[in-house]
């Protein structure tokens, strides 16, 4: 009895820490270009980090094909705002995300593993939450399940 208790504890345990981040995703027309910050045109589009990154003409495509670095913050940003990234753990500890501790930053919503790494972003500019969070995405963030 006590062998089945602890399971099921472990279990519920898991299934908390394991709690990802959802919000609702946007259609490619939906996104934000992550050049300009208007909307975009699904047929201008470009390769990125394993998935698609939308914008709203072939100029600021042009933009981002030549300094992609620039922009891969927003990039990765609208990546899971259309669902092609998902959170799989805390942007800067790569720990269970903790209810609780989700914020919006512009259209992505993004959960932490404690309140500190929550405040840090708090604080911060919007421009440079977006930084922070999407910035470096491998401890965050991964490619969604096709």
């Amino acid at each position: 009895m006590k062998s089945r208790l602890v399971l099921g504890l472990a279990i519920v345990a898991l299934a908390t820490s394991a709690a990802v981040v959802t919000a609702a995703i946007k259609e490619a027309k939906d996104a934000t270009c992550p050049v300009s910050g208007h909307g975009c045109d699904p047929a201008a589009s470009a390769d990125f980090d394993g998935g698609t990154v939308y914008f709203c003409c072939e100029k600021c495509v042009g933009a981002f094909e030549g300094d992609s670095a620039k922009f891969a913050a927003k990039a990765h940003q609208q990546m899971v705002s259309t669902g092609q990234l998902v959170q799989k753990g805390c942007p800067f500890s790569g720990g269970p995300v903790k209810p609780g501790t989700q914020i919006s930053i512009g259209d992505a919503e993004v959960g932490f593993c404690c309140p500190n790494c929550k405040g840090k972003v708090e604080k911060a500019s919007p421009e440079d939450q977006v930084t922070m969070v999407f910035g470096k995405i491998d401890k965050g963030f991964k490619p969604a399940a096709k």
